[in-house]
């Protein structure tokens, strides 16, 4: 849903980043500024700053930032539009109903009775589960190990061994044909009637991050198949970008996520103490999931199943969360199956043990990989060795590229030069153009020294212009915003010297206009650059003069190299003869 710049103002303004902020972190006054401990990452001394002035927050540890939305989206991963509407409610500000059309409205109107039949459904199956008809499955849950309080937590239920018990219920409460057939819980058929899909099963409520039940996983009370069956996709369910158990997770969580495979192993292992533990839903595991957790954690333990189907489908995830940027290991369980029967085998401690031991990815691919060869025989183990040399070119960073490799010839007993020739070997036999390509990317994303200097200048100078708004027009005259080389400096600069022409300049404003988390990070540490406190006017008038010069300095020799029309290269001469005259004056 769509609001209005002005009103996603108001709601910002109404909501001073310091009260939104002490609840979560425990803040103490520092000059202008209040400083605490980093709620996004492990420090021991604080160098996370809220700024009252700013309305914005930063972290000079780990580079996170923003205003009031980006902090309540980033530690109670929400979206913009349910922390602007969380926020909204807390001020007292009325956000206007959208103008949408007959069609939005249809779609709406739909969705949201079809969660109101999903809790219907939930409490109805709970209710079940502990009637006289649920017994059997209630026992089952608890043989399998598991407490009332678990049972409740979860919402655990039952569905009826009649196969249209609950369709008789809805409609009893006057649901039509047309929604129920959108809910995915019900089977229309022509001859037979109306089916429930679960019937006679454990049920597991699958609910969203704000607790509403959004689908449902159920485990068949017999020997019918399939075993386990799960909601179709809906208007309010999409499997491939929901998590179970990921309702009960808050905030970034610094120990890591762990991934299983089923229901039962995410509940036996919250009933332990492990509330990190999600699960994909009948369905392998996607980059959109891998997505999804990247909102809550930079870490990730994989704790498939042990047998064969477990390898392949960690083999499968591990590429995509890396790509995600998340950091993989994997929890070895053997010998059990799976997470909920190494529980009762052994203990919550054990496992904790487990995780401490978790192999890191890599060298469970490596492991895994080593499994198809004969080590005893020299051509196969030349062949492991070559594939092993090619996952090393995995790592682009150099050092961390070196540090697999020494690990892995001191594992395998291999001269840590000769297995360096084999990456080297197999880099330069890699396409060229590939190869180069992410040479160049890495290249560009490092960055020159220059480059580096040249934005903790222009970053200073924005700074500068947003704590003292009497420099902006003096500055704009020689310093446009496409002088500034980087983005998002040189929008930052525009929207500076607008807002300067309307008499105010506000970077929680600007903040608000950046749609990603990273670019709202990148925006609030330009606000926090260190400008040198000088007290004599002239020699802060010349630290001024100096960013200005070498900035437009700099824009115009680059585009000097660039330029091929006549016109646009007299522009460019009459620019260095006007940086010639650069003189900027400070108000005394």
């Amino acid at each position: 849903m769509y609001y209005s710049e002005d009103i996603v103002e108001e709601v910002r303004q109404r909501n001073d980043i310091v009260d939104i902020i002490s609840p979560y972190v425990n803040l103490k006054k520092s000059g202008s500024n209040y400083v605490g401990l980093c709620p996004f990452h492990n420090e021991k001394t604080p160098s996370f700053s809220v700024s009252a002035g700013k309305q914005m927050y930063y972290c000079f540890g780990c580079g996170a930032g923003g205003n009031v939305f980006t902090f309540l989206m980033e530690y109670e991963n929400l979206t913009f539009q349910e922390a602007l509407e969380q926020l909204a409610e807390r001020a007292g500000v009325a956000l206007p109903e959208k103008a949408d059309s007959a069609e939005d409205r249809r779609k709406r109107d739909a969705r949201e009775r079809i969660l109101e039949i999903y809790k219907l459904a939930a409490n109805y199956f709970y209710a079940k589960l502990n009637s006289d008809k649920g017994a059997n499955a209630k026992k089952y849950l608890l043989d399998r190990g598991l407490s009332e309080e678990t049972i409740r937590h979860f919402g655990l239920g039952y569905s009826d061994k009649y196969s249209n018990d609950l369709y008789q219920y809805m409609k009893k409460r006057d649901f039509d044909d047309t929604i129920l057939n959108q809910t995915g819980l019900f089977t229309f058929h022509e001859r037979q009637g109306v089916n429930d899909k679960f019937w006679n099963r454990v049920m597991f409520p699958i609910m969203d991050r704000n607790n509403k039940v959004i689908a449902f996983g159920g485990r068949v009370m017999g020997d019918a198949k399939p075993k386990y069956l799960n909601s179709p996709e809906t208007l309010i369910f999409d499997k491939s970008r929901n998590l179970y158990g990921l309702n009960f997770v808050r905030g970034k969580l610094n120990q890591g996520m762990i991934i299983c495979e089923g229901y039962m192993d995410v509940i036996a292992l919250h009933q332990a103490g492990f509330t990190n533990a999600v699960a994909s839903l009948g369905t392998a595991f996607t980059s959109q999931q891998s997505s999804l957790l990247k909102r809550y954690t930079d870490m990730v333990y994989l704790c498939y199943d042990s047998d064969g189907a477990g390898v392949k489908a960690a083999l499968r995830a591990i590429p995509m969360l890396k790509e995600a940027g998340i950091t993989v290991k994997v929890i070895d369980m053997r010998p059990y199956k799976d997470p909920d029967e190494f529980i009762k085998g052994m203990s919550a401690q054990e496992f904790q043990k487990r995780i401490e031991q978790a192999k890191n990815s890599f060298f469970y691919e490596i492991d895994i990989l080593r499994r198809d060869y004969d080590m005893d025989d020299p051509a196969e183990k030349t062949k492991f060795m070559n594939e092993a040399a090619a996952k090393c070119l995995a790592f682009e960073n150099e050092i961390e590229r070196n540090n697999y490799i020494e690990a892995f010839c001191r594992e395998y007993s291999v001269r840590t030069e000769d297995f360096k020739q084999l990456v080297r070997h197999h880099a330069a036999a890699m396409a060229g153009s590939a190869y180069r390509k992410l040479k160049s990317e890495k290249e560009k994303r490092d960055g020159g020294e220059k480059e580096n200097g040249m934005k903790r200048i222009e970053g200073i100078l924005l700074t500068w212009l947003s704590e003292d708004i009497s420099l902006a027009d003096s500055v704009r005259q020689y310093l446009l915003p496409e002088d500034f080389l980087d983005e998002p400096y040189g929008t930052v600069a525009e929207m500076i010297y607008q807002q300067a022409a309307e008499g105010s300049i506000s970077p929680a404003k600007i903040i608000s206009r950046f749609d990603s988390r990273e670019e709202q990070a990148v925006v609030a540490g330009i606000f926090n650059k260190q400008v040198k406190q000088v007290t004599e006017v002239s020699e802060r008038e010349k630290a001024l003069n100096e960013m200005v010069r070498t900035l437009k300095k700099t824009s115009i020799e680059k585009r000097s190299r660039e330029v091929t029309d006549l016109a646009e290269l007299q522009k460019l001469i009459l620019e260095k003869k006007k940086l010639e005259r650069l003189h900027i004056t400070i108000q005394r």
